[in-house]
């Protein structure tokens, strides 16, 4: 017989081998993109690192095989996809996850250039969204300057066709998780740290083509 001495003993490790859950063991992060999308520096305003568990790492910047036609050096935008591609050379592409508005970025599609890049650019809302939410958007009828809480963040590129403005931009966000998505508003949003790697690679003049 088991004294009661040694029961008592033992009854804790027993229930505890009864009632212990291990908690879940959450996947490493490659400290390679822990890197390039941690926080920014040497910029005016604060970029701040990017919560990569927020965003399906499908979503995030890589180099890929892409067949296409192209020259390197173009742009192709897939609103579609959720994918936004530099063509390089020997069939591949550096791939970023895009968001797309519903509205003002679907309503382009075909080819374009790149007309005006800005860092740090003023955001205006457009008059349909103006006339959509007024008591949200009508203050800033006069242009938001840039900075942390701008929705366009750091940089811009700027769409046009024939020498005009299509109204069609790809820029950075305050909402990072919301890559991968169609959003209330805006046109390509990109993370910041990708709108600023793609700005430095396109120079004013790029090929786009936006396939929606």
């Amino acid at each position: 017989m088991i004294s009661r001495r040694l029961f008592m003993i033992g009854l804790p490790l027993a229930l505890a081998a009864c009632t212990t859950t291990r908690a879940p063991i959450e996947p490493s992060i490659n400290p390679f993109y822990l890197s390039m999308y941690g926080p920014v520096l040497g910029e005016p305003y604060q970029v701040a690192g990017v919560n990569l568990r927020q965003v399906d790492p499908k979503w995030w910047r890589q180099d890929v095989p892409y067949a296409t036609g192209e020259k390197p050096g173009t742009l192709i935008v897939d609103t579609q996809a959720h994918y936004l591609y530099l063509v390089q050379e020997g069939g591949r592409a550096m791939r970023y996850g895009i968001g797309v508005g519903r509205e003002e970025a679907l309503q382009f599609k075909g080819n374009a250039s790149i007309g005006r890049r800005a860092q740090w650019p003023t955001w205006t809302p457009t008059r349909s969204m103006i006339k959509r939410e007024p008591d949200r958007y009508g203050p800033y009828a006069g242009g938001l300057p840039g900075g942390p809480t701008n929705p366009l963040g750091p940089r811009a590129l700027y769409l046009y066709k024939n020498g005009r403005d299509t109204l069609f931009r790809i820029h950075g966000t305050t909402e990072p998780y919301t890559i991968g998505t169609n959003v209330s508003s805006g046109c390509i949003r990109l993370m910041n740290q990708d709108i600023i790697d793609l700005y430095g690679r396109v120079p004013t003049g790029t090929r786009v083509v936006v396939i929606s």
